[in-house]
């Protein structure tokens, strides 16, 4: 048992470079899973800078100064930021209000609908069963009054940090923008000389992140944008909300889909009933996700990593678990970096020999 312990060790573990590596991504791990509450602002701060990369490189190649090019891009995302804090958001949170306003008469009907159960599938659905129904649900309606109601309450303490945040965040993204080579190419220097296998992982990375986060964050917008209008023509109430819940969802491959489809049929049934107009907007609602999965998911990620969905899901549960939406989010490139890390590892001494010639 030990010699094959010693064989595996000396196998994966007897080159330099990879175990400099191995340390590295458990300091960076350890950082950000005890401090990631106290740096959470500089690490949105980076994700956003990096995010904002691709417009100032664009800039850049038209032969604009790399300063002129991150204030443009800063000033750029601080228009956007302003209108989605000013616009959008007073918008939402109105019909966010207003849904909560008519979730009683929603409840009614819904239990209206409850009632008749019995009386035309008697077979399938008893009185009884009808009854606890209701009363599940009329106790989960009422937690999550509760839960809205401390949870407004309880956060009121902390404008002051979204204060902060809203200040903080933008500054730092300046920084970043401007700064953020000289910033990389002092990390670098920190490290070892030899270092070709860290390199060929953080290539990767970067084609990963980049090619994902970017093509994620339009996705987001598109389908998004899609389907505020095709739900605004339809005249379906709580559009926008709808709206950012569809692009929020693609977020989440798979479940995101298949959760916000509850909603939307929901609300689509107690406004229009089973009539045309309610078959109408799922057709169409169904068309945008076949349209998204099947047409913009490929061009905008035709160069990114296969996984397999099994993968893509555990992902999903692991690094969501660790660190909420962020780790949603990042579950889909994080992984593919935990896959790049197992492809480019050294497997005993002549592999390492062959890295170091590289």
């Amino acid at each position: 048992m030990m010699r094959l312990i010693k064989s595996w060790v000396e196998q994966y573990f007897s080159d330099e470079e990879a175990l400099f590596l191995l340390l590295l991504l458990i300091v960076g791990f350890v950082i950000v899973l005890t401090l990631g509450s106290v740096l959470a602002p500089a690490i949105a701060s980076v994700i956003v800078a990096y995010l904002l990369q691709g417009p100032v490189l664009a800039l850049k190649n038209r032969g604009m100064g790399h300063n002129l090019a991150s204030i443009l891009v800063f000033i750029t995302f601080v228009i956007v930021c302003l209108a989605i804090l000013l616009i959008i958001v007073p918008a939402v949170w109105a019909q966010v209000a207003q849904l909560f306003a008519e979730l009683p008469k929603m409840i009614s009907k819904g239990h209206d609908l409850l009632v008749i159960l019995p009386e035309r599938y008697p077979q399938l659905f008893s009185e009884d069963q009808i009854r606890a129904v209701s009363k599940t649900i009329g106790e989960e309606i009422g937690r999550i009054g509760q839960f809205v109601l401390s949870f407004s309450l309880s956060n009121l303490p902390n404008l002051v940090g979204i204060l902060i945040y809203l200040v903080l965040v933008p500054l730092l993204v300046f920084f970043f923008l401007k700064d953020g080579n000289m910033m990389v190419n002092w990390w670098v220097s920190l490290l070892p000389n030899k270092r070709v296998l860290v390199g060929r992982v953080w290539r990767e990375m970067d084609d990963q992140f980049a090619n994902y986060i970017r093509g994620k964050v339009v996705e987001i917008i598109a389908v998004g944008v899609v389907t505020y209008v095709a739900f605004a023509i339809m005249g379906i109430r709580y559009a926008a909300l709808l709206a950012i819940l569809v692009g929020l969802s693609v977020v989440i491959p798979y479940i995101g889909a298949a959760v916000v489809t509850i909603p939307v049929v929901l609300i689509a049934y107690f406004q229009w009933g089973i009539s045309s107009d309610f078959y109408y907007l799922v057709a169409i609602y169904f068309i945008i996700q076949a349209l998204d999965g099947n047409v913009l998911v490929p061009l905008l990620f035709s160069e990114a990593v296969n996984l397999h969905p099994v993968v893509i899901i555990l992902a999903v549960l692991l690094f969501g678990g660790l660190w909420g939406l962020w780790g949603v989010f990042f579950a889909i490139p994080l992984a593919t970096i935990f896959k790049a890390v197992i492809t480019a590892w050294p497997r005993g001494v002549q592999a390492a020999q062959q890295t170091s010639e590289e």
